[in-house]
């Protein structure tokens, strides 16, 4: 499927190796901006590692990213984060005993002034974090709240909203229904196409096929580290999309190419 638009993000022959060992392999992508995008295969296929790539966690040591059009290359998830790539894995990152709006703010709390005293503008976090998970159609009336009293997919707005406030303009979600029951994940999935709404990227990784059919529009298939070719969702069932990931071959009435 051809990217009409200038992609927020390009990769262009991408690989990682550790030492001797090869990871990934000449990858190349684009997605658009508010695009949902799966990136699937079985383990060892290179998911983990093309993930921590775009997260900032590890450096490729070969190809090229650009995002919004500029090259870059994230010396850390804190850098790729700073540009505008969040990325949530299935721990969320939360802290379980902080608040709602705390979690929220976590490593970038509003200050009042004058901001040398170093008091926290709660009543600002407590406001802007509320808008935050409006946004996802998520009402909740007390923000002081503990998000351990929270369920999985209330957690996952949490941690969701949390990339809304550092102005994320691509998420990257980590198995974010694992472990979820049907009504949670259900949320979850509602949450994912909330934010393709906004115009936010999501790139999905998940060994559900059911979830990854639900959400997405284009479907990346990895295998022993090299990307084998990419999927119109609109075009594949399940089933179909599970025999891809096991034999690496795209059906050709369904291939993006």
């Amino acid at each position: 499927m051809a990217v009409v638009d200038e992609p927020v993000l390009r990769l262009s022959g991408v690989g990682k190796h550790y030492g001797g060992v090869r990871a990934l392999s000449g990858v190349d992508l684009e997605i658009a901006q508010g695009e949902c995008v799966a990136l699937v295969g079985d383990n060892g296929a290179g998911k983990s590692t093309l993930v921590r790539i775009l997260s900032g966690a590890h450096q490729p040591s070969e190809g090229t990213i650009a995002f919004a059009g500029r090259p870059v290359r994230f010396r850390s998830p804190a850098d790729a984060l700073e540009a505008g790539i969040a990325t949530t894995y299935q721990d969320l990152a939360l802290a379980p005993h902080l608040t709602i709006a705390q979690n929220i703010y976590m490593g970038g709390e509003l200050l009042l002034r004058p901001h040398f005293l170093g008091l926290l503008d709660k009543a600002r976090m407590r406001r802007e974090a509320r808008g935050y998970l409006d946004r996802f159609g998520f009402a909740v009336n007390d923000l002081d709240r503990p998000v351990s009293d929270l369920s999985g997919g209330q957690q996952q707005a949490v941690a969701l909203a949390r990339a809304l406030r550092w102005q994320a303009r691509v998420v990257i979600m980590d198995e974010p229904t694992a472990a979820l029951g049907v009504g949670e994940t259900r949320m979850v999935l509602d949450l994912i196409r909330a934010l393709g709404a906004q115009k936010v990227t999501v790139i999905l990784v998940s060994h559900d096929m059911d979830d990854v059919v639900a959400v997405t529009q284009r479907i990346i298939v990895l295998k022993r580290g090299r990307k084998v070719g990419e999927v119109v969702t609109a075009r594949v069932s399940p089933s179909t999309l599970a025999h891809t990931i096991m034999t690496g071959e795209i059906p050709p009435e369904a291939s993006a190419a």
